[in-house]
C-alpha cells in the first residue's frame, strides 16, 4: 500500500477548511471604534496643508473667489501656460464669471499643458485629494496634463478616507454612484529607475491645490 506524504500545501488547506467550519465570535467587535492614529490637535486645513506639501503638492489658500482668480492668473503667467483644459461645469461656471480663459472641449487635448478640476473631498490625515469619475473628465484631466490644478472648498475637508466616502455616498444616488473612486497624494512619482525619485513619470509633474474658503 502506497502512503502518499502530505505536502505543506495540503496541510495548510486542511487548516483553512477547519477554520472555516468553526464559527467563532468576532475577536474585535469594536474595531471600527478603535483609533488607528493619534488625535490631531491642528485644524483640518492646517493638517491637510502640512501633509499635502510634505507629499510635494503646492497649496494655495484663497479667502474668496476674487483671490482665487488672482492666484490662478499669477500661476498661469508664471508657468507660461496657454493650453488650459476645464471640462467640469461647476468649475467652468466659476471661471466664466471672471472671464478666465480655458478650453472646454477635448479638441487638441494632446497639447494640454494644464488642467483644472474639482474634487469630492480633501483627506486631511494624509493630504490626499479624493476624486471620482462622476465629474466630467476628472480621470483624464487628473492624469494626462503635466500640471494639474484642483479647486476645492474648505467645507470639503474631512479627517479620514471613510469620512470622504461617506460624503460621496450621501451625494450620489444608487444609479449615479461613481464606478471609480481614487485618491491623489502629491504629483506622480516613481523610484523604479536606479532608485531615483522621478516626478511626473505616470501623471502630472506638478499638483496645485487651491483651497477656497467658504466656511465663514
Amino acid at each position: 500500500m502506497n502512503i502518499r506524504n502530505t505536502t505543506a500545501k495540503e496541510k495548510m488547506l486542511k487548516k483553512i477548511r477547519q477554520a472555516l467550519l468553526q464559527k467563532k465570535e468576532n475577536p474585535h467587535p469594536a474595531f471600527e471604534e478603535n483609533q488607528l492614529y493619534k488625535d490631531e490637535e491642528d485644524p483640518l486645513d492646517v493638517t491637510f496643508a502640512r501633509e499635502f506639501t510634505d507629499a510635494s503638492g503646492k497649496f494655495i489658500y484663497c479667502d474668496g473667489e476674487i483671490n482665487l482668480i488672482e492666484n490662478l492668473i499669477i500661476l498661469i503667467e508664471k508657468l507660461n501656460i496657454s493650453k488650459l483644459y476645464v471640462w467640469e461645469k461647476e468649475v467652468q461656471s466659476l471661471l466664466k464669471q471672471y472671464g478666465f480663459p480655458f478650453r472646454s472641449t477635448s479638441h487638441h487635448f494632446e497639447e494640454a499643458e494644464a488642467s483644472i478640476t474639482a474634487c469630492e473631498a480633501l483627506i486631511a490625515r494624509n493630504g490626499s485629494i479624493l476624486i471620482s469619475n462622476a465629474k466630467d473628465g476628472s480621470r483624464q484631466l487628473s492624469v494626462y496634463p503635466p500640471v494639474h490644478i484642483v479647486i476645492a472648498r474648505a467645507s470639503q475637508l474631512v479627517m479620514d478616507v471613510r469620512h470622504g466616502l461617506a460624503i460621496i455616498q450621501d451625494k450620489y444616488s444608487s444609479h449615479q454612484f461613481p464606478s471609480l473612486i481614487s485618491t491623489i497624494t502629491g504629483p506622480s512619482r516613481t523610484a523604479d529607475i536606479e532608485k531615483r525619485l522621478v516626478l511626473g513619470a505616470h501623471g502630472p509633474k506638478e499638483l496645485y491645490l487651491f483651497l477656497l474658503e467658504d466656511r465663514f
